[in-house]
């Protein structure tokens, strides 16, 4: 680039129901990938906050004359009426705050305006997991792209090089098994099963939310400090103590009636549970695609560190999105994490910089 050409700026955007999601894209390359708790359903001030967060981050980007491109998964919150206005009313807001460059990613095709939102909501609404499986479905062929994040889990098919997703709407994928909705943050435990196996007894648990999946993965060792972004269960700390303290709540315990050894065993009970699930419908999926035996599967999300252990189960090479959609480079090793993370957000920013 000479030194009278300026960069080209791309911002992509994943805005969903409880986190805001960002990747600043130069000239095609990755610099930088950031994510906002943003509890949508509490109101849209908090997307004008999360959005204010990442004007500070990239305010030179995003006042330089950056373009951006957004997907959506937020419309479902129930803060709209219905999934409708709530295309229409996030596609107006982020106009609002983002200027006129902003774009659209629909799902049945092309690209959107705001003005759009209202006439094509069907293809925007919840499209975030197809800008995923676009960027990846011409680099890997055959394939299982398994997105576990906070919230939800997405298993889509890739085949022959395109999306082969057999469901396109949310009410569609969770008939095809294609999005499971658990995470591995903000699910709560009740919702993994109604007893569980506690001392060698099976015991039926509390149908309150008083403990979350992050409380579990918490206990493992395997969700990052930094994924660990929504408030707890009780709106306490996020230390061992507190953390046994909610699973002991589960059982109708204290968490002084057992020792950390004990809860800890609980909370691998409760992940195994979840594997479980997850692993059937990941094989009805594969099983539905016809993919064979030998298809990789395709990590993302905060979650991504089941994503390998369902592999692993299923005998399937695993690979990461990062190592498959960012070239090799040293910002790549930096930001992989991040990448995976916001994989969304990442894939409509390399997808509207790859429009030219």
């Amino acid at each position: 680039m000479s030194p009278h050409e300026t960069a080209r700026l791309q911002l992509g955007w994943d805005i969903g129901g409880a986190h805001l999601k960002a990747c600043l894209l130069e000239d095609g390359a990755v610099r930088d990938i950031a994510q906002w708790p943003c509890p949508l359903w509490q109101g849209m001030r908090h997307l004008d906050g999360a959005l204010a967060l990442a004007h500070s981050r990239w305010s030179r980007a995003w006042d330089g004359g950056a373009d951006h491109a957004a997907t959506m998964s937020g419309e479902m919150v129930d803060l709209f009426p219905d999934r409708e206005h709530g295309v229409a009313r996030i596609a107006g807001h982020l106009a609002h705050s983002l200027g006129p460059s902003l774009l659209l990613f629909d799902a049945d095709g092309g690209w959107r305006a705001p003005r759009e939102a209202a006439a094509r909501w069907r293809g925007i609404a919840s499209a975030n997991w197809c800008a995923t499986a676009r960027v990846l479905a011409p680099r890997v062929g055959d394939a299982l792209l398994v997105d576990i994040g906070s919230t939800t889990t997405d298993l889509i098919p890739l085949r022959a090089g395109r999306v082969a997703a057999r469901g396109t709407s949310d009410a569609q994928r969770l008939v095809t098994g294609e999005l499971v909705y658990q995470g591995v943050v903000r699910t709560p435990l009740c919702a993994l099963g109604p007893r569980v196996r506690w001392r060698r007894r099976r015991v039926n648990v509390m149908n309150e939310f008083f403990a979350s999946t992050a409380d579990v993965y918490r206990l493992t060792g395997e969700l990052e400090p930094e994924h660990d972004q929504a408030p707890t269960a009780d709106g306490r700390g996020k230390d061992t103590q507190a953390t046994c303290r909610r699973l002991a709540r589960m059982l109708g315990c204290d968490e002084g009636d057992a020792d950390e050894r004990d809860w800890r065993a609980l909370a691998a009970w409760w992940k195994d549970v979840q594997l479980g699930e997850i692993q059937r419908q990941l094989a009805r999926v594969c099983a539905d695609a016809g993919l064979g035996a030998g298809a990789p599967i395709v990590g993302a999300g905060c979650g991504a560190f089941l994503a390998a252990q369902l592999a692993q189960r299923a005998g399937r090479p695993f690979l990461r999105y990062a190592d498959l959609a960012l070239p090799a480079s040293a910002a790549r090793a930096a930001l992989a994490s991040w990448a995976d993370v916001c994989a969304p957000a990442v894939s409509v920013a390399l997808l509207a910089s790859a429009r030219g």
